[in-house]
């Protein structure tokens, strides 16, 4: 696995790297700091010297649910017995002993916990590369203290931890960027149809429902299906990114009558420049897996989501975002199309989707106050600045 390989193989060609940069000719800048989302960058910041900050690529509160895995090894509940406990209703146990994650199940913690192997490797992996997060001499997260205060909180009371700079959302915080320095930044792992963004400028005021799984998530051949005929029979405007790997071992071909059904109203295509999709006044509701980033680039543009999560941190963002920020609902992760449309209608025409979309503005401003001039996150990068990349000045 890919886990394996990394913490195996990385950790003495980088720090030959480093060593490499640091003995180059007085043109070259010496290596500092490092910055890195993976704990091999750790150890190899202390064996030479250098400062390390870790970047926790997920959410806050994803974070503290794998800092917790060990307390999980210890209660004997994880991992499971045997397979019983993905139907005698286990993963619906509540869970009240993690500091500053209050209401959560087990179902609610990042997904690796669901394993009967001792020697998971994923487990096992996302568990210590929390751990490592406390031997690094910072850790930056993609979010605001709003939205994640509790548990931001729970993390520096419990662990004595301080040096935590909430820094999101990234899109928010980058538009003080000059802009012919902004335009080389761009996180697409594809090229993105720019036809999207026309398509949605004939469109009325918050009336489409943008669907995308993201980079990695993927769905069964019946899945998908009744994904497209629910999506048809809500009758609601929609753009579905459809990635040529989304479908697991079958084709993502779509048939004559669902395209003969949707084509006044739905537009295909295979990926797109995201953050300025869900910053589009046309976009009214957001199907989403619950990846982090695109949960940030949502409330960037106060867009509610219906929420189907896959793996890893996506539970405890679905959780988060349904009960505590009050901006998702859920669907059955057994996708049936009448549930698709019910819920895609209720979003975009009833009370309940009214009710997300006026919480989704006012996370949307609190938002754009964190990342103003003088606002925590604004604040926080600057603090970054001085107390990490500075320290020689100090």
């Amino acid at each position: 696995m890919l886990c394996v390989s990394v913490r195996k193989n990385c950790l003495i060609p980088f720090k030959e790297l480093l060593a490499k940069l640091n003995s180059c000719s007085s043109d070259v800048p010496p290596v500092r700091s490092i910055i890195s989302d993976i704990s091999f960058a750790i150890k190899a910041g202390k064996d030479v010297g250098i400062p390390n900050v870790k970047f926790w690529a997920a959410s806050a509160c994803s974070f503290m649910g794998c800092l917790h895995y060990r307390e999980l090894i210890k209660r004997g509940i994880c991992p499971f017995k045997d397979e019983n406990y993905l139907t005698d209703g286990t993963l619906d146990s509540p869970i009240d002993w993690i500091p500053g994650m209050r209401d959560i199940r087990l179902k609610d913690l990042p997904s690796f916990i669901r394993t009967t192997d001792p020697n998971d490797i994923s487990f096992e992996f996302m568990g210590e590369e929390a751990q490592d997060c406390l031997n690094a001499s910072a850790i930056i997260f993609n979010t605001f203290d709003a939205l994640e205060h509790e548990v931001l909180e729970a993390f520096t009371s419990k662990f004595n931890y301080r040096n935590i700079y909430t820094l999101g959302p990234f899109p928010l915080l980058g538009r003080h960027v000059p802009e012919n320095q902004a335009k080389s930044l761009n996180s697409s792992l594809w090229k993105p149809d720019s036809q999207c963004l026309e398509w949605l400028n004939q469109r009325e005021r918050q009336s489409v429902v943008y669907v995308n799984y993201g980079s990695l998530a993927t769905i069964t051949h019946q899945h998908f299906k009744e994904f497209a005929w629910g999506l048809a029979n809500s009758k609601q405007p929609f753009l579905w990114i459809i990635r040529p790997d989304f479908v697991v071992g079958g084709s993502a071909m779509l048939p004559e009558a669902f395209l003969e059904e949707i084509k006044d109203r739905g537009f295909i295509a295979s990926w797109c420049a995201q953050d300025e999709v869900l910053t589009h006044p046309a976009v009214g509701a957001f199907f989403t897996h619950c990846g982090w980033n695109s949960i940030m680039e949502s409330i960037c543009g106060g867009v509610p989501l219906i929420c189907c999560p896959a793996f890893g941190d996506q539970q405890t963002n679905c959780r988060y975002l349904c009960t505590e920020w009050e901006i998702g609902i859920e669907i059955n992760h057994d996708v049936k199309r009448d549930e698709v449309q019910s819920l895609v209608r209720e979003m975009m025409e009833g009370e309940k989707g009214k009710k997300m979309r006026s919480n989704a503005r006012e996370w949307k401003k609190k938002a754009e106050e964190a990342t103003n001039v003088g606002g925590s996150s604004y604040s926080n990068f600057d603090k970054f600045i001085k107390e990490n990349l500075h320290h020689e000045e100090k």
